[in-house]
């Protein structure tokens, strides 16, 4: 965005790993012509490290990206309460965690907001701005302004577990894990995902996010929006086996050799009890993840967690990468017609349980 950073780290390493990972990127840049040398010196000469909160005073924003642990995140608005003025905005990239019970014990909560960028955040051009009900209107309006300058296509949404994005996404990759567990192969899944136009199918994603950040989100959003987001019990097996996914290089695919983050572990078959064989056709492994994806949108913009399907449909491509040829989720329930989507989860409420009952919204407007 053109502005002076500082990076606040416990450790050194942190710092330097920081530093690091903004000059490769940058020199990426150089080596293809999209920057002269003098403009990525000019650029890593703006960021600056720190072990303590020396140089925070004056700023306008703080990011904060710790771990996913409300007691340490609400640690963090105390600590940067007490070193900063009182119009710096705490803004909080949670992937899950609510904003309401991040900003619960802050002095000025009005200041507090969530700032959720998408991995990997260089590539990834959403940012969700997520507002509890005493966020003030300057506070939105300049994050809003931050992420544009960043470059981000900015979407403001309320509070809540997982907030837009991450909670359409959850029971589309419960229902493909559940499928995993049914014995249909991985790569066939992930396949059949990519072909109906996602980057990467919901498998590969999961080694991509961290199957441990996975574990962690689950409950959280169980415990919030009830049996629908219950997650397999699947997790636990591949935790206890220190399978976190691409970072410890240990997941559903393996990531040695030739065919590094292209072929499947074959020892999570075995680790989970499995033997895969292929039952279901490719349009039926979509319908079964894409349409609960669907029916999560519908439900969010009910209870206004989106203000708009037009920020749905922005949020979902920019986002996960939902088709962009297919408009956005709910461009799509459009094409199909919301009689046929309505009908269609039915179907599946009948012979796959309760998770597929239609969201409410989707019954009144079909």
């Amino acid at each position: 965005a053109g502005i002076p950073a500082r990076i606040k780290d416990i450790r050194e390493e942190g710092i330097v790993h920081a530093l690091r990972y903004s000059y490769d990127l940058l020199n990426k840049k150089v080596k293809r012509k999209h920057m002269t040398r003098a403009e990525l010196e000019a650029t890593m000469l703006r960021l600056s490290g720190t072990l303590d909160y020396s140089g925070f005073a004056g700023t306008d924003v703080v990011i904060e990206a710790v771990f996913e642990d409300l007691a340490l995140k609400q640690q963090m608005v105390a600590e940067i309460e007490a070193v900063t003025g009182p119009n710096t905005i705490f803004a909080s990239n949670t992937s899950s965690l609510p904003i309401t019970q991040i900003a619960a014990q802050a002095q000025r909560p009005e200041n507090v907001i969530g700032l959720h960028y998408f991995s990997p955040v260089d590539k990834m051009p959403l940012a969700e701005i997520i507002t509890h009900p005493g966020t003030t209107d300057e506070t939105i309006a300049t994050t809003v302004a931050l992420a544009k300058r960043q470059g981000k296509t900015p979407i403001v949404v309320k509070d809540g577990a997982g907030f837009y994005v991450n909670r359409i996404l959850a029971p589309y990759m419960n229902e493909a894990a559940r499928l995993v567990l049914a014995g249909e192969p991985i790569d066939r899944i992930d396949q059949a995902l990519v072909q109906f136009g996602f980057p990467v199918g919901p498998i590969k994603l999961m080694d991509e996010v961290g199957i441990d950040v996975a574990a962690k989100v689950a409950p959280i959003l169980a415990a919030e929006l009830g049996d629908r987001f219950q997650a397999p019990a699947a997790f636990e097996k591949l935790m206890k086996d220190d399978r976190r996914g691409k970072k410890n290089k240990k997941g559903f695919y393996t990531y040695q050799g030739k065919k590094a983050g292209k072929a499947v572990d074959e020892s999570i078959y075995s680790l989970l009890g499995l033997t895969p064989s292929a039952q279901l056709a490719d349009n039926e492994l979509v319908q079964r993840t894409v349409l609960l994806m669907l029916n999560e949108a519908a439900y969010c913009l009910d209870e206004g967690v989106i203000r708009n399907a037009r920020d749905g449909d922005i949020g979902a491509i920019f986002g996960i990468g939902f088709p962009p040829f297919l408009g956005g989720p709910f461009r799509y329930m459009d094409a199909l017609g919301l009689g046929t989507v309505v009908e269609r989860l039915q179907q599946y409420q009948n012979s796959l349980g309760e998770r597929y009952t239609p969201a409410p919204l989707l019954v009144k407007m079909a």
